[in-house]
Order: structure tokens, then C-alpha cells, then sequence
């Protein structure tokens, strides 16, 4: 199962009830944390995220908001007892800054923090998931990840599985292709239990940036592509000044890219309604839905 959990869907300012940019991204049992700005873990909290599953978190730039609201993370992590290894993925100079807050609270944290500076390419792959970055165009360095699903899961067939003596315990190994051993050495082929795999799914966040259809080739094809559209259409230059997009632009960039479905948002404070926003996109791509704070979009 893949999805994206909104926390945080509005730009710099906290306003009418929206939040600087957050998003989980759920892929099977992992959970990954794509930005944090101001308020996330308020946010986790009350949306029931399970911090503790978290063991990638990735931030594409160093605008406050979109990391003010990590340090906070960090060590209410570790008051919580965390002693599992957390991977962060950002600009360099975000290492500094962080070494500089825990010093000056004469804070150690409980687990490992592994740095890794972000760069355009491969960040993190296995068997099951792989995350790349690619650099939009902001006003500072800043990036965007893909995630794609390396090879999804089998599906279970209970019934089957009870017939055949496969205990519970074992069905999470069934979901990645492994046989079963009974204790008598007879071997249980997973396809006797298990259903093919859907295919795998991907999902793209683009960071701020303004139009640029360099990303065309960095997001083609994947079923979920989030991009900021902070402007309406009416104020495409004030949008180009401030190195953002606008409705008509993300719109622009999910149909080039022959993506499944675009997912809009960093809206400005200036607006309080966000209706118009959706109405637009469409104009040009039929399948855009809102970024909702609270809202899960299944891949």
C-alpha cells in the first residue's frame, strides 16, 4: 500500500487554519516524513502518526517553512526514548544548524542521527523502495524526491494459507515471495497461498519551484504528483518573481509528464478559500484533487 498523509499544506504563513508543508509518505511499513515545517508534530499527533515508524525523514530546502519544526521533532523524539537509527536527507548547511541547537541546549540525543546531504540522484534503495532527488528552481538550492516502489507486495490468500499449515507469523515474509517449511521439511510454493503483486506504484513531490519543465522528465509517469501551485493564475508573475508556480503551471507540468493524478498545494496565505484553486488546475488537468490537511490519498 502506498499513500500521502497531508499535515501541513499552506507557504510561509500559518493562516486560516493551515499549516506550513508536511507530508507522510506511507509505502508498505514505512513511513517517510517529506518536509516539517512549524507545527508538524502538533499535527502528527493529531492525525495518529506513529513517529516511532519513521526512519527517513527528507527536507528539500532550508525556508523555515519547511523545517522550522524539525529540531522540535528531533528531541521530542528522543524524550520519548527513541534508540532506533533516523536517516535525515537535506541540504549540508542544515547539519549546522542542528549541531549548533543541540550544543547550545546541552542536548545529546538517545539514537543515531545519520546526515546525509542531499544531491540529485539515487538517496536511499532496496528490495522493497527507492527515493531519488532531483533539483527544482527556487531561490535557494532545493529539491524534490520521487519514491517508487521497487517491487510490491504479494497479496495473501488467508484461506489458502490456513489449509496449507502457514502460520500467521509467517505471512509478512509470504507478502515478499518467500516459500514456507513446515516442520516436517514439506515445502509450501508460495503461489499456492499468495496472488501476483499489483504493479508498483510511485510518488513524486516537487518542492517549490517555479515553472520549469525540467521536471517533466523527473516525474514522468508516477500515479501521484504533488506540486506547489502557491498563486493563481491571474498573478503567473508575481509567482515567477517569488520562484513559485501557479494553477495553470502544475497543471501544465503533470499533463506533460503523463502522470496519474496531480495533488495541489503551498497555498499563499493570501487566500482563504481554496476552491478556485482546484477549479483552475482542472482546466488544463482534469485529474487534480486539493492537498488537504488530514486527508490520506491511497496510490
Amino acid at each position: 500500500m502506498m499513500a500521502v498523509t497531508i499535515l501541513g499544506n499552506n507557504s510561509a504563513l500559518p493562516a486560516f487554519d493551515r499549516h506550513p508543508t508536511a507530508q507522510i509518505v506511507t509505502l508498505d511499513e514505512q513511513l517517510f516524513l517529506v518536509d516539517c515545517g512549524e507545527g508538524t508534530q502538533m499535527q502528527m499527533a493529531k492525525y495518529k502518526i506513529r513517529r516511532a515508524k519513521i526512519q527517513h525523514i527528507f527536507i528539500s530546502h532550508l525556508h523555515g517553512d519547511h523545517y522550522f519544526g524539525l529540531i522540535g521533532l528531533l528531541t521530542s523524539m528522543g524524550l520519548l526514548g527513541r534508540e532506533q537509527d533516523l536517516h535525515l536527507y537535506a541540504p549540508a548547511d542544515l547539519l549546522t544548524i542542528i549541531e549548533l541547537q543541540l550544543k547550545v541546549a546541552d542536548t545529546t540525543l538517545p539514537y543515531t542521527l545519520h546526515f546525509h546531504p542531499l544531491a540529485s540522484g539515487k538517496l536511499v534503495e532496496n528490495d522493497k523502495f527507492r527515493v531519488t532527488a532531483f533539483a527544482t528552481s527556487h531561490r535557494i538550492p532545493c529539491w524534490g524526491f520521487r519514491f517508487d516502489q521497487v517491487k510490491a507486495p504479494r497479496k495473501i490468500n488467508p484461506e489458502k494459507a490456513i489449509q496449507q499449515g502457514v502460520p500467521a507469523a509467517f505471512y509478512d515474509r509470504l507478502k515478499w515471495g518467500e516459500d514456507y517449511e513446515t516442520k516436517t521439511g514439506q515445502l509450501i510454493a508460495n503461489e499456492w497461498v499468495t496472488d501476483a503483486a499489483p504493479a508498483p506504484h510511485s510518488y513524486a513531490y516537487s518542492a517549490d519551484t517555479c515553472y520549469n519543465e525540467n521536471l517533466v522528465e523527473m516525474v514522468k509517469g508516477v500515479d501521484l504528483l504533488y506540486h506547489e501551485t502557491t498563486y493563481l493564475k491571474d498573478l503567473a508573475d508575481r509567482a515567477a518573481k517569488r520562484f513559485h508556480c501557479t494553477t495553470h503551471e502544475a497543471a501544465t507540468i503533470a499533463q506533460k509528464a503523463g502522470v496519474g493524478r496531480l495533488l495541489i498545494g503551498h497555498f499563499s496565505s493570501k487566500y482563504e478559500k481554496l476552491h478556485q484553486f482546484e477549479e483552475e488546475a482542472k482546466e488544463i488537468f482534469e485529474n487534480t484533487q486539493l492537498a488537504i490537511e488530514g486527508t490520506t490519498y491511497r496510490i
